[in-house]
């Protein structure tokens, strides 16, 4: 067990409630991690030379991954390469990655990792998990002050009137995220508001669909068209405006969804953020 003062049992608890080990002092470690913002993560810890499998999207840092194979995608992993990799421990996430996959994987992979941010603030929980897990705790404190210091910033920032944001992800059809979502949570820490639709068979939906000509985006203050997954640019954001009589922003999808250590890096891009 690990005799760090700061160290509790329940840093070892994963998103499903899953209580794991520390790893062994020199025992052997080989992980797959079939999430780009963890990926980058594992590495920002010093545990990339334990990575042998990512998928084709985890690209960051780029020097680093170029020499980790590739397993795949996020929902198209292949599960044979994988097997011969031999990895001791997957670090998948609840809706990045298929479960019946995951499931399968489970059967040769000894130790599975399950995670779930939802806010930003559980970036903390996430960078102690992995630190505790993997005998790296004092970097991963380091990562919680980083993260935590900028959280100020952003809090100093903060609208003092709130605003109503439309965050869009994709278009044809056009898509959003849900208030629960991690980019929702994000844009709250400025006081800015997710626009939700009116419209029932999209209410439940984690990233519903809507319509330019839905009455309730008269509501809305501003336009956030992302870089990712959709790979918006600055034409569209012209385009849009010939449309809408709205203020219509780019910003990098990257910085305000991808939790991690990018997170930290997220939160002051948030914090500098003009609407």
């Amino acid at each position: 067990m690990n005799s760090d003062p700061q160290f509790t049992a329940s840093m070892l608890a994963d998103a499903i409630g899953v209580q794991h080990e520390a790893v062994a002092l020199n025992a052997p470690v080989r992980i797959v991690c079939l999430v780009p913002s963890i990926t980058e993560l594992l590495c920002d810890l010093g545990l990339a030379p334990w990575l042998v499998g990512r998928t084709g999207f985890c690209i960051h840092p780029k020097a680093v991954v170029s020499d980790i194979p590739k397993i795949g995608g996020t929902k198209d992993v292949n599960i044979g390469k994988i097997r011969q990799l031999a990895p001791t421990h997957l670090i998948v996430n609840i809706d990045e990655n298929e479960k019946p996959t995951v499931e399968e994987l489970a059967q040769f992979i000894p130790h599975v990792i399950v995670t779930h941010p939802i806010t930003p603030m559980d970036n903390l929980a996430l960078f102690r998990l992995l630190g505790a897990i993997f005998n790296v705790l004092p970097k991963a404190q380091q990562l919680c002050a980083a993260f935590e210091a900028n959280l100020l910033r952003v809090h100093r920032d903060a609208d003092a009137t709130p605003k109503n944001i439309l965050y869009c992800i994709w278009k044809d059809p056009w898509m959003t995220v849900s208030h629960d979502t991690y980019i929702a949570h994000t844009l709250a820490l400025r006081g800015w508001q997710h626009w939700q639709t009116k419209q029932v068979e999209q209410i439940s939906k984690r990233y519903p669909i809507f319509e330019w000509d839905d009455t309730s985006l008269q509501e809305i203050d501003a336009v956030l068209l992302s870089t990712e997954p959709y790979s918006f640019t600055h034409l569209h954001v012209e385009q849009l405006k010939q449309t809408i009589q709205k203020p219509v922003i780019l910003v990098d999808g990257e910085m305000l969804s991808w939790y991690g250590s990018r997170a930290i890096a997220g939160l002051a891009y948030l914090a500098a953020l003009e609407i």
